[in-house]
């Protein structure tokens, strides 16, 4: 149990033998059944899954001991073969149209759809009361991830984020040395992934394509801005593209930061700057460099947190390798976190795998982490469905963590998008907003670069988008504006 979890379940305890024996963690069928609006922990959930083409379908076969009663994908081309292996559910390329037949049907909602959908349609689902289960990254922007946090505490549902490392052994040994105080106080952390492993660094496609029979590209499109169809955006390269994902800051830093994100309790960080190769005005860059600074935060029992500063890199760029490190160790090449301490530094994997410590010492410490049966992420979510809320025993990524974790990604995301300002950003992490953008200062980006080299002499020929108040973009950029037609719900007090 971790110490977080030792707390609720202390508290949650008081409150039960204030009146009553403890009650068990999972209740019979018959004081909760479904008869009163509840799944009985006996029963199979019903399930549905929206964005079942790539990632979703190693989530739903994950979730087979369930009942997959709907399917939705915008393209039955690339999910076919997930159609017909689940002939039984129902299929549909718009989740409106699931939701509408089948949302009632429902116990929870697998996403794992284009980022740029994954709010939406798990806020509608959660304020419908239903379980959900959100491939990374949880949301684009900031906001969107709060009012995720905040509509799953509101409605009391099981929630958690595709990120699978966090429920691994790897991933509890780690936590488990840092909270521990093995390599003493942390104050510096560098972290990097070999993505993006798509296109990134773009100009806006121009050439007219004609959108394939079986794409819903309006479907697909969402609450984002329209544009033309063209086959640089989906399947699979919309994570390099602003409208619809996040690039490999987005992609992969849920993975690779959820070890110190959580150990080390980082929270809101207090400042922000970023910096990428170029910046184009819809395309995410080809590599970027960004550095949070969080404050001192109060002490654990084994392990004071004092102000830290955490480097990422991704696209090729990587941290120097510790000065210390043992002969043979070779960082993962999908990417590390990096965790220098007073004592000793460590190094952990992409997904909180293999952690070891630079001095070469092997120790054994307490587990302060909750066992995940199998480290089967979705099946543990399945448990916490079929859990009564008052005793339900949170998910290694529930939104209670996974939220604040992808605001501060999401947060980096824009302070990339804000790098001309060429200054550090102070941030308020309690408002959602960066407070030292200058009035009158001013953003645009490169929408096309002609570089060219004639007979030896460069040609520097740009085309920028018209030059943008900084506040009102910073502002766009934490809360996006939906295309018409489109709403979230609203932020719950």
């Amino acid at each position: 149990m971790t110490d977080v979890s030792r707390r609720s379940f202390m508290k949650k305890m008081g409150l039960a033998l204030a009146g009553m024996m403890v009650a068990p963690t999972i209740v019979p069928p018959s004081v909760f059944g479904k008869a009163a609006g509840r799944t009985a922990p006996s029963d199979k959930l019903n399930i549905l899954g929206v964005g079942i083409g790539g990632r979703g379908a190693a989530d739903l076969a994950a979730m087979e001991t369930e009942n997959i009663i709907g399917l939705c994908d915008v393209d039955w081309k690339y999910a076919g073969h997930i159609f017909d292996k689940y002939p039984k559910a129902k299929k549909y390329k718009d989740y409106r149209r699931m939701y509408d037949d089948m949302l009632k049907k429902a116990d929870a909602v697998m996403v794992a759809t284009a980022d740029h959908t994954h709010a939406i349609i798990a806020a509608q689902a959660i304020e419908a009361g239903k379980h959900v289960y959100v491939e990374k990254p949880l949301t684009l922007y900031p906001y969107e991830s709060r009012l995720l946090t905040n509509l799953a505490k509101k409605y009391r549902v099981a929630t958690q984020m595709g990120n699978q490392g966090a429920s691994s052994a790897g991933s509890r040994k780690a936590i488990s040395m840092l909270r521990n105080g093995v390599i003493g106080e942390v104050t510096r952390i560098e972290s990097f992934t070999n993505r993006p492993i798509w296109p990134q660094g773009m100009p806006v496609p121009t050439e007219s394509m004609p959108v394939p029979s079986t794409l819903d590209w309006d479907a697909f499109i969402g609450p984002a801005k329209f544009r033309p169809y063209n086959s640089a955006y989906t399947p699979w390269n919309f994570r390099g593209w602003w409208d619809f994902g996040s690039g490999a800051l987005g992609d992969m830093a849920n993975h690779i930061l959820q070890v110190p994100f959580k150990a080390l309790e980082l929270g809101y960080p207090s400042a922000v700057i970023g910096s990428s190769t170029m910046l184009m005005s819809d395309s995410c860059p080809s590599a970027e460099k960004i550095t949070f600074r969080f404050p001192e935060r109060d002490n654990l029992p084994r392990l004071a947190l004092p102000a830290c500063e955490l480097v990422w890199y991704d696209g090729g760029l990587k941290p120097d390798l510790p000065i210390d490190m043992p002969k043979g160790r070779k960082f993962d090449a999908n990417g590390v976190s990096v965790l220098y301490g007073t004592k000793d530094t460590m190094v952990v994997g992409t997904y909180g795998y293999e952690p070891f410590l630079c001095s070469g010492r092997e120790v054994d410490v307490p587990n302060v982490c909750r066992e995940v049966p199998g480290d089967n992420h979705q099946q543990d979510w399945i448990r916490a469905c079929k859990e009564d809320p008052d005793y339900r025993v949170p998910c290694e990524s529930d939104f209670q963590f996974a939220g604040p974790l992808n605001e501060m990604i999401t947060m980096g995301v824009a302070a990339v998008r804000l790098q001309d300002l060429n200054q550090w950003l102070d941030w308020d992490g309690e408002n959602m907003r960066f407070t030292n953008i200058p009035e009158n200062a001013t953003i645009r980006n490169v929408i096309e670069d002609k570089f060219q080299i004639h007979d030896g002499h460069p040609t520097f020929d740009r085309t920028y988008t018209e030059p943008e108040n900084a506040r009102v973009y910073a502002e766009r950029l934490i809360k996006p504006v939906y295309r018409e037609g489109w709403k979230l719900p609203e932020m719950p007090a």
